[in-house]
């Protein structure tokens, strides 16, 4: 599915529109030289089809071509990160020299974040 999905963006979000109107979305901002992937959601009945990742995989394509690191906020581009460590060189500091132990657990840490604030 994800080789198929055309993700677009504008200055503050990346996204894919869906066939039955719904839209998965990934949030960011850039300060200086450093993009923050700040929230990502996909629609329910479009989970686990591969598109959070091609959308932070476009994130990360912008990044390189505008020369910016990444600073990942949002649980799933941790998760990202975790499972592509050949990308980390992508990220910003402290990020790029974390031990996956400090990844999991930074990602441990947004997940518990985000959880907080659903409730």
């Amino acid at each position: 599915m994800a080789e198929s999905l055309e993700v677009k963006y504008t200055s503050q979000v990346f996204y894919v529109k869906f066939e039955d109107g719904s839209k998965a979305y990934l949030r960011y901002s850039i300060e200086g030289d450093k993009m923050h992937l700040i929230e990502t959601y996909t629609p329910p009945q479009h989970r686990g089809k591969g598109v959070a990742k091609a959308m932070v995989d476009k994130a990360v394509e912008v990044a390189k071509e505008k020369g910016l690191k990444i600073v990942p906020i949002c649980s799933y581009s941790v998760y990202y990160f975790l499972k592509n460590p050949q990308l980390r060189d992508i990220l910003a500091e402290p990020y790029n020299r974390m031990s996956d132990e400090e990844l999991k657990k930074y990602y441990e840490e947004r997940l518990s974040a985000e959880k907080a604030k659903e409730s």
